[in-house]
Formats: structure tokens, C-alpha cells, sequence
């Protein structure tokens, strides 16, 4: 029997092609002009403000019973003939939708990912990127550059995930772009790492419980707990139920910052240490080292800084963590330091094809 689960290529692979593109990349910034170089770097931004366009009118969604001409597109959509084959040319001359011989658009790989229900979409995330509210935060870099704070504060009042919660447009906007990018790395992260090692997992900060009901559903030895926020989890034991997973996971509310369950064997931590600043990534740590065993073993899943000058994702998200929530990206030395200082030794360090880690440590 086949598997439906989306085929790894191999990391060495992925690296190398990586590496190829950032040489080619490199080498067009350095042969043509620098006031030319710089411009296009600077157009990325309409570019991504086209995607979310795209995204927001719902074409791939229109485009997915197949190819249809620009009257019938626009039709779909609710947009201006003119105004959708502009935005159209742009987006089809960087591989996003094409146009067929006959005229009619249609959809490619990267376009298939803005689709509603595609196994990775990726619709959600661009639509809170793109918003309204995301573009503001950006705006105020220069602010959070000077003063090495996030604007939540100047912005709304309070922090950026106190505000998230208040305006729940906001809020939810911004809770499906993350489900949506966790789904980016799902298969790349549990192919790399054998969680099914652990008898008792407890997923910390685990949101819905995406990541650890897949986890179990691949490692049916082990047992899982999903804690969250109360109002995070509410639903969660229908979800466990649904899945045939309700005799093995169980949720419970809480705040990270006061206490986490204990009884784990692991305890995971994905893309939570990066979203905060020291002082609450420091309670956080202490809450986790208080509640393991002394064999237990804490998995960190973040982006990690690589040690070099070529772009890299996690240089774009620790601007992005500077601006809304204060946190930061790190390096993997900076990781070491900073697990020492709060009762843990870094023992493994795991990469994955996608630009995710695990940081496997045990308490010290």
C-alpha cells in the first residue's frame, strides 16, 4: 500500500540547491548595477502585496475546476477586467499563475499553494501578511530599530499578542496564517526527528494540537499532552475524538508562565522561544525545567541563524519577531547560552529539509 504522504527530497539536496541559487543570486546583485540591484529588492515588497491581492480575491480558488479566460476569472472574483490582467502579468512573469496559449489563466505549483484547500496553503498566510495590520507594524521598523522594541505598545497599547486577543479580526487573521505556515514544515519536521521515541509528549504552547495529533498518529505508542491557553484548547478533546486519538491525548489549559504539566518525557517548545523577550523566554524556561524529569528531554523547534552572510529565512523573522512581539531569532551558539543559563545542556542539534530545527536538550 502507498503512502499519500508527500515525498522528502534529501536534505544534502535541498542544501545544495540552496546554495547554487544564493551563488546565482549573489552574482546578478554584484555584475548589474547597484542603484538597479537595490531596486528590485525594494519592488519584493509589491510583489508581495500582489500575492496577498491574489489571495484576498480567492483566483486560485476560481482557477481550480480549471483554466478560465479573463471576462469568466474576473466574473468569479468580483474584480475589473483591466485591473485583474495587470495584476495577473505581474504575478505570471515570477511563476505565480500562467497564461495558456488560448488566453485563459491558470494555475501553477506556487499558485496551487494560494488555494483554499490545498494540503499546504498558504492563503491564510498571505492574507495576514499582506493586511492592513501586518503592512502597519512594518511601517514603524525605523521605531523598533532605534529603541530595540516591538510597537505593539506605541501602536494598540499594550503587546502584540494581548492586542491579537482583543481584536479578534486581527486575532483570527492571524491564528490561521500560523496554522497555516506550521503546515509548511509538518512533514519536513517528522521525517527529520522520531518523536514516536518518547512514551508522553507534552506539546507546550501547542495551540490546536496540529503538530502533536500528528505525532501520534504516526507514533502509536506514545501518549500526548497538548497544552495551551483555556480558551485554546476548549475544543480539542472533539478533535482527539475525531481522530481516534481521545485514549491517548489529552489537553490541558494553562499559561506557559506560571506552570506546564508535568509526567512528560518531552516536552516540546515549537516556535515559541523566538516570540518572546528575554524575560518572558526566561519564565517560560524556568516553568518547563521545573515540571521535567531528570531524563527528560526538551525539544525546541526554531529557525537558527546560520553563521553566515547569505540570506537566510531566519534573518527575515527575527525582524519580523523585533517588530510585533519583542522576540528574536538565534543562533545555535546563542542557543547553547542561552539553555545553560536556565538549567539545560544542548546535546543535538537536527535540521530538517525546511528551514525548521530541533534543539534536543537535557536538564544539566
Amino acid at each position: 500500500m502507498t503512502s499519500d504522504r508527500p515525498r522528502i527530497p534529501p536534505r544534502p539536496l535541498v542544501r545544495a540547491i540552496e546554495s547554487v541559487r544564493a551563488v546565482l543570486a549573489l552574482a546578478f546583485r554584484k555584475l548589474v548595477p547597484g542603484h538597479i540591484a537595490l531596486m528590485e529588492l525594494m519592488a519584493a515588497g509589491w510583489i508581495s502585496q500582489a500575492i496577498h491581492a491574489a489571495a484576498a480575491l480567492q483566483v486560485a480558488d476560481a482557477l481550480a475546476a480549471g483554466p478560465r479566460t479573463n471576462a469568466e476569472l474576473a466574473a468569479a472574483v468580483g474584480a475589473d477586467q483591466d485591473a485583474l490582467r495587470r495584476l495577473l502579468r505581474l504575478l505570471i512573469s515570477y511563476g505565480i499563475f500562467t497564461q495558456r496559449a488560448d488566453g485563459r489563466y491558470a494555475l501553477t505549483p506556487m499558485a496551487q499553494a494560494l488555494r483554499r484547500d490545498a494540503e499546504v496553503s498558504l492563503r491564510d498566510a498571505m492574507l495576514f501578511f499582506g493586511s492592513t495590520g501586518h503592512r502597519n507594524h512594518w511601517s514603524h521598523l525605523v521605531d523598533a530599530v532605534r529603541t530595540g522594541r516591538p510597537v505593539g505598545e506605541k501602536l494598540y497599547g499594550m503587546p502584540f499578542f494581548d492586542y491579537v486577543r482583543h481584536d479578534r479580526e486581527l486575532g483570527t487573521l492571524f491564528d490561521r496564517a500560523m496554522t497555516s505556515i506550521n503546515t509548511l514544515a509538518m512533514e519536513p519536521l517528522l521525517a527529520a526527528y522520531d518523536f514516536g521515541r518518547h512514551a508522553t509528549i507534552v506539546d507546550v504552547g501547542g495551540g490546536e494540537g496540529a503538530l502533536l495529533t500528528e505525532i501520534l498518529r504516526r507514533a502509536p505508542h506514545s501518549h500526548g499532552i497538548l497544552f495551551d491557553l483555556p480558551e485554546v484548547v476548549a475544543s480539542a478533546p472533539t478533535r482527539f475524538t475525531e481522530l481516534g486519538l481521545a485514549d491517548r491525548c489529552t489537553a490541558e489549559g494553562g499559561s506557559f508562565f506560571d506552570a506546564v504539566p508535568k509526567g512528560g518525557d518531552a516536552y516540546i517548545l515549537k516556535h515559541i522561544v523566538h516570540d518572546w523577550a528575554e524575560p518572558e523566554t526566561s519564565r517560560i524556561l524556568r516553568t518547563v525545567r521545573a515540571a521535567m524529569a531528570p531524563d527528560a528531554r526538551l525539544l525546541i523547534i526554531e529557525l537558527v541563524v546560520p553563521e553566515h552572510t547569505a540570506p537566510h529565512p531566519s534573518k527575515f523573522i527575527d525582524l519580523e519577531m523585533l517588530v510585533n512581539a519583542g522576540g528574536r531569532e538565534r543562533t545555535e551558539s546563542e542557543y547553547r547560552d542561552l539553555l545553560a543559563r536556565h538549567g539545560f545542556t544542548l546535546t543535538r542539534l537536527v535540521p530538517t529539509i525546511s528551514p525548521d530545527n530541533v534543539l534536543v536538550a537535557v536538564p544539566s
